[in-house]
């Protein structure tokens, strides 16, 4: 509770930078959902910088580059949170902020000194870390660990000679370890596949396979003895050594079927086309193998790169935007605080706002309750909500809703029932396959049987929802492919909410 004047102005001041605040949502009369927003306007107001330095730290590794400094801006942001949860003081809150983020500056400077320093420690860390050195060498790890923590700490002090004398012991251990877990990791994994391989008579069904984990491992130990403390390449091997000896048991076993079975060599090439048919299916390409597999390979990769390019420009497009967001919202602050008070009437703006913030978390609870099996749920730039139903069929040229669909179409009027006072649309769709005004009509009717049955199980006004169908003539995926004619053949939900 706030008894004095100037915690009370402190607190007001405060819920103003923030936006608004819990207080004069009580004033206004706002709702308790109202409130709860405001009052988290506050705590980002509050930790804003804290945590965007923290989550920026933390990444660098300083947390473990330099525990001194990072473990006090840590335990400075804790207290912090303790006192805002429990309502105290805040300009005593603003204070241990600001220490926090002090603090993990100042560990963001020492984890850049220890990289300089500490290198070679750091590179045998890392190496450790990668054979799975706290799993399989967890004492050498733990003594490692902690001498390299003394290292950075000494650092921190300002003791360089020191760090890099516990610095240089750290690497020494860290290497051990690694040595350790490369053994027990892979070379003795890899002896038992081995032996595994050659109880299933690998040396007959796949003996080049079988003969090449065998030699890589060989090479493993070889390279382990002679550069003890040059581990990258050795590790390279073992792990080559352990995926040949598991792919020399997958192919005698596979070879074994094909034997028993009794089956061709067409039928193990057809089945080898399949995995690429599949992907090429997934990103609506369809593959012809009468040169081979180079084509719809190269195909693929080609798609590859330009979906790796595309993301690429986006995450440049999404930082841009993310820049401007933060200059506007740096504006408001200033405009804010020249306007010098807070109206109680909310603009027609804010409202919206509002609104959009309501539809935005209505539709993270919706699409939670679908499966990727059922629907693929989507938000349009206008605020739609699209359920794709995925798990829902008909029968071929049929019409009519099996009982069992019924579970999945109670879950669409929940998701209807989430936005109250919206409308629906429903959409039916077909692939290319059929005559065109067959298509037609029989798009109509499915989305006319799905909409008879929202509105027989919830009594949806008719001016609500309304039936569409389009054939074939809006298509989302390559009709010449099985996987796009499924996915074309489908149902959409489209609701639209009362904003």
């Amino acid at each position: 509770m706030i008894t004095k004047q100037g915690d009370r102005d402190e607190y007001l001041n405060a819920m103003m930078r923030g936006g608004c605040l819990l207080i004069i949502a009580a004033m206004i009369g706002l709702p308790m959902t109202a409130e709860k927003t405001f009052s988290q306007s506050i705590e980002a107001t509050l930790f804003g910088k804290a945590d965007s330095v923290k989550l920026a730290i933390t990444e660098t590794g300083a947390n473990v580059l330099a525990p001194k400094n990072y473990g006090e801006a840590i335990d400075y942001y804790n207290d912090a949170r303790e006192d805002f949860d429990k309502g105290r003081n805040l300009e005593d809150i603003r204070k241990k902020l600001r220490a926090a983020v002090n603090y993990f500056k100042q560990a963001e400077k020492s984890a850049k000194l220890a990289r300089l320093t500490l290198t070679n420690a750091i590179k045998a860390r890392d190496d450790a870390l990668n054979a799975d050195a706290p799993h399989y060498a967890t004492e050498l790890w733990d003594d490692a660990d902690e001498e390299f923590a003394d290292a950075a700490r000494e650092l921190e002090k300002g003791d360089v000679k020191d760090a890099e004398k516990r610095g240089a012991k750290a690497e020494t251990l860290f290497r051990q370890a690694e040595l350790k877990a490369i053994k027990a990791n892979y070379l003795d994994e890899t002896r038992k596949l081995i032996e595994t391989a050659k109880d299933i008579k690998a040396e007959k069904k796949a003996p080049i396979t079988l003969a090449k984990a065998v030699s890589l491992i060989e090479q493993t130990e070889k390279e382990l003895e002679q550069n003890r403390y040059d581990t990258d390449y050795p590790r390279s091997l073992a792990r080559q050594a352990k995926y040949e000896a598991k792919h020399a048991i997958y192919l005698t076993r596979t070879i074994k079927t094909l034997e028993a079975e009794d089956k061709e060599f067409e039928h193990l090439l057809l089945a080898a086309e399949q995995p690429l048919i599949r992907i090429a299916g997934a990103i609506d390409l369809v593959p012809e193998f009468d040169n081979g597999y180079d084509q719809p390979t190269s195909r693929i990769l080609e798609y590859i790169k330009a979906m790796q390019d595309r993301n690429t420009a986006l995450a440049q497009d999404l930082a841009d935007r993310n820049q401007q967001i933060s200059d506007l919202s740096s504006r408001i602050a200033e405009l804010e605080e020249k306007l010098g008070g807070v109206e109680k009437e909310k603009s027609e703006l804010a409202l919206r706002i509002e609104a959009q913030a309501r539809v935005k978390k209505q539709y993270n609870d919706v699409e939670k309750t679908f499966t990727k099996e059922e629907a693929q749920v989507l938000r349009t730039p206008e605020n739609e909500l699209v359920l794709r139903l995925l798990g829902l069929n008909f029968a071929s040229g049929k019409s009519e809703i099996e009982p069992k669909y019924f579970s999945l179409l109670s879950k669409v009027q929940n998701a209807i029932k989430t936005f109250e006072g919206c409308t629906v649309k429903v959409e039916g769709h077909t692939d290319s396959f059929g005559g065109d005004d067959l298509n037609q009509k029989l798009s109509q009717e499915r989305a006319e049987a799905v909409k008879a049955y929202l509105m027989a199980n919830m009594g949806l006004d008719d001016s609500r929802i309304e039936a569409v169908g389009y054939g074939e003539n809006r298509p989302i995926a390559n009709n010449e492919t099985r996987e796009g004619r499924e996915k074309n053949r489908r149902i959409d939900i489209i609701i639209q909410p009362k904003l």
